[in-house]
């Protein structure tokens, strides 16, 4: 009898869902626009790329779903067609992390993750709201592989595409600290954290480990649309890479982009040269290059900038893994840059 009474319960109170693929909702924060939607990068426009690059890009980090539902609760659906491995916790590696405008401001309201290996996943990101018409935005996972993302509401409940959440575009391109590794949430890099912070919108365009100012990225990005670019350009490559790279670099881009503000950030400390000889030594090297370049730059091209910056507190306590950190040192690093990046874009009429 109980469970008789158990089940006819949860069938008066089960909630079916009716989904929508994110390609009928609006898809954004990408740099480049692609023919699969939820990597990032046109691979046929350009060439030169090596295996690391495509994998990396292929991964849906910083990508957006934006749309609207009165839906009192949203589900996701998605197929991965690889599984992944990352330093990442599984809440951005293979997670959905959602925000909803509220008092005209984006605030975070769930997030749910795939398991590593699985190719399917079904998950309600969040229930019991009201019935009122909202403003949803689904960040994509940072390292995940996807050949489908749905977005589910209750069944008769409205879902359409929503705005651009966002004004402008500025790509922000940069090494695993601008990806998001380390990150305990799909919306917790660098980009999503100065689009939300400003209302401008930084698209990621991080490779982990893999931002070394090659011609290959050079040459896409000379082609770019967008207004700005800001650049994690010190964090991989080594200091006579920065050396040999840096002008090439530049010049490549300016190429395509007269007029337009390119702002280098200068590397984060990392942890781990505390007491490792051997990385304090390297680490010092690169900056100590990355400030000599950068001061040779700013006075040799027009619309060259560079920047501070910091994501650790005083008793240096937001790292991850002694290389990355955690969420709030992304958050310091980004609050840290965001009045400089602000102050130069204004000059350029983006505000």
């Amino acid at each position: 009898m109980f469970i008789a009474a158990l089940l006819c319960s949860y069938a008066v109170f089960a909630v079916e869902y009716s989904y929508k693929e994110a390609t009928e909702l609006t898809i954004t924060g990408k740099a480049f626009e692609s023919s699969l939607p939820y990597e990032r990068m046109d691979f046929d426009r350009w060439g030169g790329w090596v295996d690391k690059d495509i994998n990396l890009l292929k991964q849906s980090t910083g990508i957006m779903v934006s749309f609207k539902t009165d839906s009192p609760s949203i589900a996701v659906k998605a197929s991965f067609y690889k599984p992944n491995r990352s330093n990442t916790s599984g809440y951005a590696n293979r997670g959905f992390d959602l925000y909803i405008k509220k008092g005209g401001k984006w605030l975070w309201a769930g997030a749910r993750s795939a398991n590593s290996g699985a190719p399917d996943f079904t998950a309600v990101i969040v229930r019991d709201m009201n019935e009122d018409l909202k403003e949803c935005l689904l960040y994509l996972p940072t390292t995940g592989f996807l050949t489908s993302v749905q977005v589910g509401v209750e069944e008769g409940c409205k879902l359409e595409a929503g705005e651009q959440p966002f004004r402008h575009k500025i790509i922000l391109h940069g090494s695993s600290f601008m990806h998001g590794i380390s990150t305990t949430r799909a919306a917790a890099s660098v980009p999503c954290y100065l689009s939300r912070m400003t209302g401008l919108m930084f698209c990621n365009l991080g490779v982990s480990g893999d931002c070394t100012m090659q011609p290959q990225f050079a040459n896409a990005l000379k082609d770019a649309e967008c207004e700005a670019f800001v650049f994690d350009s010190f964090s991989n490559p080594s200091a006579e890479v920065i050396e040999e790279r840096l002008f090439p670099f530049i010049e490549t881009i300016q190429k395509g982009h007269p007029g337009v503000p390119l702002i280098f950030m200068s590397s984060i400390w990392r942890e781990n040269r505390n007491f490792n000889n051997a990385v304090e030594e390297k680490e010092a090297a690169k900056a100590k290059m990355a400030e000599k370049m950068m001061a040779k730059a700013v006075k040799k091209y027009k619309d060259v900038y560079f920047i501070p910056s910091n994501a650790s507190t005083d008793d240096h306590e937001t790292t991850c893994d002694g290389t990355h950190p955690g969420d709030l040192g992304y958050y310091l690093w980004a609050q840290s840059v965001k009045d400089p990046i602000l102050e130069i874009l204004a000059k350029y009429g983006i505000k």
